[in-house]
């Protein structure tokens, strides 16, 4: 069973929310929250295996994200949002965010994110990578030559970026050396002409090579 936490300013879209996921026999919603200030208190006492966040765009996410202290380094967060910007996005992946949904996301894909998410995966929205290929440099965006494909290798390592593991991690699964890691991540950096892990699982995943 896995733990929701559900975080809304909107009463509607907490209670909402709360019904959906509720519903479904695989989530069960643990508690949920209006305030910052409580929800921070709610994560550390309950260790919910994901948190459901409605942001709302008259606060800066980096601070949003910040107000919640030293765990969201712990937490599988999936936000939703309305009216989408690529830099923001970025931003939140960078922090450590799971999952971008609009709010426009239907019920089966909020829930299908929200069990995703709990596994360590990385999703956004087919949207949201629209999105970001938008604002990414044109050469990054086209795709690679045949010479310059990707080997079986590097998929699995390509994938693993996409589950939000590190280098040591990635090492671990694959039985090899972080040496070996750092060279196969040069490589797909080089090939897909990305210059952060995002670009590289975006680009991935708008090619087909890994699914989000």
């Amino acid at each position: 069973m896995i733990r929701v936490l559900v975080a809304a300013d909107a009463v509607v879209m907490r209670a909402g929310l709360e019904s959906l996921l509720s519903t479904h026999p695989e989530l069960t919603v643990v508690a949920s929250s209006t305030h910052l200030a409580t929800l921070a208190q709610q994560v550390e006492a309950l260790q919910p295996d994901v948190i459901v966040l409605e942001w709302n765009r008259d606060e800066a996410l980096q601070e949003k994200l910040l107000r919640l202290g030293a765990v969201i380094e712990e937490l599988n967060l999936v936000i939703l949002v309305d009216e989408p910007q690529g830099n923001w996005v970025t931003e939140a992946i960078r922090l450590g965010v799971r999952a971008v949904l609009p709010r426009e996301a239907t019920g089966e894909e909020i829930v299908a994110t929200v069990i995703a998410a709990a596994t360590g995966l990385v999703i956004l929205h087919s949207d949201l990578i629209d999105v970001l290929l938008s604002i990414l440099p044109s050469a990054a965006r086209s795709l690679p030559p045949e010479s310059q494909a990707l080997t079986p290798r590097e998929i699995e390592v390509l994938t693993m970026l996409a589950e939000g593991l590190g280098n040591k991690a990635i090492a671990r699964r694959l039985n090899i050396s972080e040496h070996t890691v750092k060279f196969h991540v040069g490589s797909i950096f080089s090939k897909l002409n990305a210059s952060s892990r995002t670009e590289a699982v975006t680009l991935g995943a708008r090619q087909g090579l890994i699914m989000l």
